[in-house]
Parts: C-alpha cells; sequence; structure tokens
C-alpha cells in the first residue's frame, strides 16, 4: 500500500521547484540569451537541474493503477 499523504508531499515540492521557473526565466526571449553572461548559463542549468530533478521524483511515484490497488 502507497503512502498517499507522502505522495502529495513530495508533488508539493515537485510543484513549488517548477514555479520557480519563470522567475528565473526574466530577461530570457530566446536560447541564445542564456549564452550571453555566466551569470544567465547558471539560470539554465539551474532550470535544468530542477526540472531533472522533477522527472525523477515523478519516475519514483507509483503509477496510477498502483494507487488505486493500494487504495482497496
Amino acid at each position: 500500500m502507497y503512502d498517499l499523504e507522502l505522495l502529495v508531499e513530495r508533488l508539493e515540492s515537485v510543484l513549488e521547484a517548477l514555479e520557480h521557473i519563470p522567475r528565473r526565466l526574466e530577461g530570457i526571449s530566446r536560447p541564445d540569451d542564456f549564452r550571453a553572461s555566466p551569470e544567465r548559463i547558471g539560470r539554465m542549468d539551474a532550470i535544468c537541474m530542477i526540472h531533472i530533478a522533477a522527472g525523477e521524483e515523478f519516475k519514483s511515484c507509483p503509477q496510477p493503477n498502483d494507487l488505486l490497488l493500494g487504495a482497496r
């Protein structure tokens, strides 16, 4: 059985991280803008890491069918 409270907590954590991306994109209007300075390259790296971490978190989440079976 899956701990739904833990799942919700983990998904909320992912959402919180993803919500930081628009702020990191301020001043970026095209891909080349990321290469304009080391600071902007750092922003691109941070955005990529957020996406990677979110993907890893989603991979570790139970699948929908597993959730339904665990709720029995």
